[in-house]
């Protein structure tokens, strides 16, 4: 047998033969022949060899998008496999919300799916470029999946399939929601932002943080959960995989607030769509087919963004009495507003929320919020588009009592009998009580807060009363204006009738006149004649 130290020889001697005669091949043997020698030897390893290899590539075949199944499989190694890998590399990526740990160049690591064993490889091939006489090296990663030749059928049809799946599940989970806006068209290339800019969404908004009625709040909560596990659902139904939320009222009652709680909910990102940018109804369409699921696309004030009311009021009596210098400022703003404003028409936004465009895409939220429900067209309204219809009314006793234990942290207080009696007395929106509450100073405690805010509801009651009573008087003022109109145009009217009357009158006995002044002509004639 041969001793330790002859059998290092013989393999140093062996790996020097095979690394010169690499040397040699690589250097004198022309490239096209290298190719074919290459190819040639690939054959017939995989004639011997009992493994199935596939390649994943970090970027697709025209190298400018990064595959999203490369990404999944990251993920997926990241989270079951790289724990057991020697080497890791650590990767801040800008749409995760923490780094990312995954396989380093050139390592390995085992999983197991069903009693199968694989293995993944990660590799990275550098090629050297040559631009403008400079010398540069690219980078191209890739995964490779090996596994027996006897389980190819279930690697290729169940193994893969489920790495994809889970590793864009991860991936979701670990992403950095973002809110998005969308930019004018002149701006949609590939080298800038694109048809959509964003930044991460940080709002602290909670359903439990939200001034308005457990109850209620509850009732949406159990919509969500149930609209976000409905994917077999929807698909059952023959409907898309949507849902549309309808939020209405004054001002300041927390519409803004429930988006950002519902996005916090279920972990969705938002859209901010701003139709006034939106240039015509094809390039809507390709707005919303530019978003991804698990979103919510925001639509805020849209009786202010474009004319979306169909125009099917009939006028009132009422809108004939307005002062001509308004009609006439109203007639110049509607000239000047078309050449200003997008062409998206009602029935474009109909088609795009809800037509077969709207089934391109799966789990989005669409939400409308309106100041003032009454101006929008009933279409865009109905059952099926907006399916829940959400009222974010004036703060009572309920949503006040939420609001205390926000800012001020108290659940209880002597005044709170007589705050529920003036909440129900008196409109104030959750915004304007919330503010009220909030301390302006470190000396102020929530005695303080809560005394200030019965005194500002009583000031908003006496506030009320003297506008209702001014608008009373408007009203009373307003109706004899009416009525007097209306019996100075009776007694035109009747006048103008008198006058027509004695007009006809005097024609007919001028006619009259006439007619008896040539009767006598003709029998004076007669008796001439005679």
């Amino acid at each position: 047998m041969l001793e330790t130290g002859a059998i290092w020889g013989l393999t140093g001697t062996t790996v020097t033969s095979l690394m010169f005669i690499w040397a040699m091949y690589s250097q004198y043997v022309p490239r096209h022949l290298r190719n074919h020698i290459e190819k040639y030897a690939f054959k017939m390893t995989g004639w011997i060899s009992v493994y199935v290899h596939i390649k994943f590539t970090e970027y697709t075949e025209e190298g400018l998008k990064r595959s999203e199944n490369y990404e999944a499989i990251r993920n997926y190694l990241s989270a079951n496999s790289a724990a057991r890998a020697q080497r890791l590399k650590a990767n801040e990526s800008k749409n995760s919300k923490s780094l990312v740990l995954s396989m380093d160049d050139h390592e390995e690591v085992e999983d197991v799916f069903e009693g199968v064993k694989v293995k993944w490889y990660s590799n990275v091939k550098v090629t050297q470029t040559q631009s403008y006489g400079r010398n540069s090296s690219d980078e191209r990663r890739f995964f490779t999946l090996t596994f027996h030749k006897r389980h190819r059928g279930m690697i290729i049809e169940t193994y893969v399939d489920h790495v994809l799946r889970e590793g864009k599940a991860i991936g979701l989970r670990n992403r950095e929601r973002k809110l998005y806006t969308n930019n004018s068209s002149s701006e949609w290339y590939p080298w800038r932002s694109g048809k959509w800019s964003n930044v991460p969404f940080h709002h602290p908004a909670t359903f439990e943080t939200l001034a308005m009625d457990p109850e209620k709040k509850e009732g949406i909560k159990k919509d969500l959960i149930k609209f976000s596990k409905g994917k077999d659902y929807y698909k059952k139904v023959g409907k898309p995989w949507k849902r549309g939320y309808l939020l209405f009222g004054p001002p300041g009652t927390g519409k803004s607030t429930m988006i950002s709680a519902i996005a916090n909910f279920l972990e969705y990102d938002v859209y901010d769509l701003e139709l006034t940018t939106v240039k015509d109804n094809s390039e809507l369409k390709k707005l919303l087919l530019d978003t991804k699921g698990k979103s919510i696309i925001v639509i805020e004030d849209i009786d202010c963004s474009l004319d979306l009311t169909g125009q099917r009021k009939k006028k009132k009596e009422e809108d004939e009495e307005d002062d001509e210098e308004k009609k006439k400022e109203a007639e110049k703003k509607e000239i000047k507003e078309p050449e200003k404003q997008s062409k998206v028409t009602l029935s474009g936004l109909l088609n795009s929320i809800d037509g077969l465009w709207s089934a391109c895409s799966d789990e989005k939220i669409i939400i409308f919020t309106t100041n003032y429900v009454d101006k929008l067209d009933p279409a865009l309204i109905r059952r099926g588009r907006m399916d829940n219809h959400i009222e974010m009314s004036y703060c009572r006793f309920k949503a006040f009592k939420v609001l205390a234990k926000n800012y001020l942290d108290i659940e209880t207080h002597e005044l709170y009998g007589e705050i529920e009696r003036l909440l129900a007395e008196t409109d104030m929106s959750p915004a304007d009580v919330a503010e009220t509450l909030m301390p302006k100073a470190d000396e102020e405690d929530a005695d303080i807060c809560v005394k200030r805010l019965v005194k500002t509801l009583e000031e908003e009651k006496e506030k009320a009363r003297k506008l209702a009573e001014e608008e009373e008087t408007k009203k009373a003022e307003k109706e004899e204006k009416r009525k007097k109109k209306k019996a100075e145009e009776a007694e035109k009217k009747k006048t103008e009738e008198e006058e027509k009357k004695k007009k006809k009158t005097e024609e007919e006995e001028k006619e009259k006149k006439v007619s008896g002044s040539n009767e006598n002509g003709y029998v004076s004639e007669i008796n001439g004649t005679n």
